[in-house]
């Protein structure tokens, strides 16, 4: 753990635990709890990720150049992802940027439920490149929720194709019709919190309570809500002056990464209409947002082999494309991600 002795992190270690008996029997049960609910859903998604596995022996068809363009699609989209999290946090560092966000992205893929460890992850690289807590919390949190809002608003850039009358098949409208409604939620939400202060206050208020109620035996946390008030404004000031990088950022990252998912297709010899590809997209991103599987691992394989198959594309060519874009788009970046972490360990004791 960056920052700790192993035997000082051993010591509070025991501290804790002599402080709070049944501290561990509750974090057991809640961790055997998680990885039920997890096993029971990908017993349920199963068949739809070994149907995709099944289609392994096919990848021999598909053309090496067709899978770089599908790779630097993602290596691209990430790109993008860099330089909208680099904004928000508000550094000129990239290093650790780049590094703490492929490591927490592999951990958020790995274990189950891993949002939370993901973020917790690169936070702590993140406070120990010398980025200041407050500033990569409020920072992580808008990104987090541009991220959310430019998902759900992608249904809205199909809706031309649905008026002007091309065939699309219902449960692919409902899609969009849920997506747009929950963009509408979302960023309203978001404005609330950009334009008001006492939403955010008492955000902030109630996690001060809580963490000064769990750690009580610390010197209590005070002006977690005016800190988190002037992060927030400092935040809307810089991402307003940079608001045309931030839209740009924000689109390269989904447009490249929907690039690579029509490159997936073109691979294996698909051209369905774009439109209807993008509702099945933004499913399958939805669907990767489920906390219960690690990024949303047969989820996302069950939707978008779907989807796909509702937009037009034949139930073979749906699955082995289906395998390619994850195989770029998921896989590679845990690899990447450890390699990640390794490089910035050696870097930052």
């Amino acid at each position: 753990m960056t920052g700790w002795g192993s035997e000082a992190f051993a010591q509070a270690v025991r501290e804790q635990d002599a402080a709070r008996p049944g501290r561990r029997i509750r974090i057991g049960v809640g961790r055997i709890i998680m990885l039920g609910g997890a096993a029971i859903l990908l017993y349920l998604v199963a068949p739809s990720v070994i149907d995709v596995f099944a289609a392994w022996p096919q990848l021999s068809r598909v053309s090496p150049g067709w899978f770089l363009v599908v790779l630097a699609g993602q290596t691209l989209s990430f790109g993008c992802l860099f330089v909208l999290q680099r904004m928000a946090l508000r550094t000129d560092a990239w290093f650790p940027v780049v590094t703490s966000q492929l490591a927490g992205n592999a951990v958020s893929r790995i274990v189950p439920g891993g949002a939370a460890a993901g973020a917790a992850l690169q936070f702590r690289m993140l406070a120990a490149a010398g980025v200041e807590a407050t500033r990569a919390v409020s920072g992580l949190t808008a990104f987090a929720l541009l991220q959310i809002a430019s998902v759900l608003a992608l249904p809205l850039l199909a809706l031309p194709a649905i008026v002007a009358g091309a065939y699309v098949h219902r449960g692919l409208v409902q899609s969009a019709i849920l997506g747009g409604v929950a963009f509408v939620v979302v960023a309203g939400l978001g404005t609330v919190v950009l334009r008001s202060d006492r939403p955010l206050a008492a955000v902030g208020r109630a996690v001060q309570a809580i963490r000064n109620r769990v750690h009580h035996r610390r010197p209590p946390l005070s002006g977690l809500p005016d800190r988190l008030l002037a992060e927030r404004d400092a935040i809307r000031a810089v991402l307003g002056s940079r608001w045309p990088r931030v839209s740009l950022a924000v689109s390269g990252k989904l447009g490249f990464d929907f690039g690579s998912l029509l490159a997936a297709l073109a691979a294996v010899g698909s051209q369905p209409r774009p439109s209807l590809v993008l509702l099945a997209f933004t499913a399958s991103l939805v669907l990767g947002m489920i906390p219960v599987t690690p990024g949303g691992l047969g989820f996302v394989e069950a939707g978008l082999t779907s989807t796909l198959t509702l937009a037009g594309v034949p139930a073979g060519e749906a699955v082995l494309a289906t395998l390619v874009y994850r195989l770029a788009s998921y896989w590679l970046p845990i690899l990447a991600g450890l390699f990640a972490y390794g490089a910035f360990s050696r870097r930052y004791r």
